[in-house]
């Protein structure tokens, strides 16, 4: 009485033929005693079944049939309440996506409103946990993703909100909230990576010759970031960074590129997603009085720019390192004028780029030093982080 034969797609049908009668029985069983009230597609839900039935196999353990899962009166009154649908598969738990019309009726949130929620104990569920991130605004959808082999969630979950400035409210309100008694939550802003860091580039390249040539063996290439060399304004540093129009155009690529299938003039790359970009609290970036100064020719130095910035108030220091130099002023109105009057100015010959620094946060910091104890350089005051870094030599 739960599904008729008819409701399954050929698909599922052929995935249960291959199992002998003992285990066919096996799998029925079991989706028999699974809660099918939230399952949309239920030959997809079938199939993960299977696999999942197969996979235990494998592993030597038993079937074990389906754990506690949630207080489903709670779950049915959290829908009542808020009008959201829930789909289950045997992967995730989707709630909402998108909301009801009475909710949010607009386009689908872009970047910057999803959220990544981590340290989630195993055995949470909707009804918990909706009616505290709701507080921080509407939202769009909340992906639980679910562990098939136990039954229960992973530990981690992504909720996109239909504003920017919801997702970044939930990070203030639920970061290391405690959910339960000594279970604290990991709540930070999610950014879906669309960009590549791509070394044993010849140093000769310039933006358009690389464009080119990684637009013949990839899609969705929509620009380079390329770095020169500060005593040599025509050769770059031999890597760049390569964004693309989104994160499955650039997961494609970096398949492509790490094959060893394609070659780019000739050579192997070494390809390897690039740090995200991470965006500092704008209560904090109000208060900068900072600026990064970069594209600064070799013969600029401290002096020079000191007499240049004065003009637009007072100075507290100025720090040179390389092709770059951070302008820290006393008066954050300075500051601002002196960005807006002199980027894309030219100093001793360069035309140059300037916006206020990040300060770091301490998160930031804490993988800096763990990353680069090593590195004896490190101007710790400010940083610029957009275009990012190169990756460590060695990720975990």
């Amino acid at each position: 009485g739960l599904v008729a034969y008819v409701d399954l797609d050929e698909r599922a049908i052929d995935a249960l033929r291959e199992f002998n009668e003992e285990g066919a029985l096996s799998v029925l069983q079991q989706f028999k005693e699974s809660d099918l009230s939230h399952v949309q597609n239920k030959s997809a839900f079938l199939c993960g079944v299977m696999k999942t039935y197969r996979q235990r196999e494998k592993q030597g353990s038993k079937v074990q049939e389906s754990t506690k899962g949630p207080d489903e009166a709670k779950i049915k009154a959290l829908l009542e309440r808020t009008g959201y649908t829930l789909d289950v598969t045997t992967g995730q738990r989707k709630y909402g996506g998108p909301p009801p019309d009475t909710v949010y009726s607009g386009v689908q949130p872009g970047i910057g409103t999803e959220v990544f929620v981590g340290k989630i104990p195993r055995d949470l569920y909707e009804d918990e946990w909706v009616p505290l991130f709701e507080k921080a605004g509407p939202i769009w959808d909340l992906r639980l993703m679910m562990d098939p082999l136990s039954g229960q969630n992973r530990g981690y979950a992504f909720i996109t909100f239909c504003s920017k400035d919801a997702a970044q409210e939930a990070v203030k309100l639920c970061d290391n909230y405690e959910i339960r008694p000594g279970k604290h939550l990991g709540v930070c802003i999610s950014v879906a990576n669309n960009r590549l860091f791509v070394g044993s580039i010849p140093k000769n390249k310039t933006k358009e010759n690389i464009l080119e040539e990684f637009g013949k063996v990839t899609e969705g290439l929509v620009d380079v970031i390329l770095y020169h060399q500060p005593d040599d304004k025509k050769k770059n540093r031999g890597f760049c960074f390569l964004e693309y129009e989104d994160h499955k155009s650039a997961a494609q690529a970096r398949r492509r590129l790490m094959s060893g299938k394609v070659k780019v003039w000739g050579n192997v790359v070494t390809v390897e997603w690039a740090d995200p970009v991470e965006e500092p609290d704008p209560e904090v970036m109000a208060k900068v009085k900072v600026l990064f100064v970069r594209n600064l020719a070799t013969t600029v130095t401290e002096e020079i720019l000191e007499k240049s910035f004065s003009e637009f108030g007072k100075l507290e220091r100025v720090k040179k390192l390389k092709d770059y130099a951070f302008v820290h002023f006393e008066d954050r109105g300075a500051a601002v004028k002196a960005m807006n009057e002199m980027n894309g100015k030219e100093i001793e010959g360069e035309e140059i780029e300037i916006v206020l620094a990040k300060p770091p946060d301490k998160k930031r910091k804490e993988r800096q030093a763990a990353r680069q104890a090593s590195r004896s350089t490190a101007y710790e005051d400010y940083y610029y982080y957009p275009p990012p870094r190169m990756p460590p030599p060695i990720r975990g």
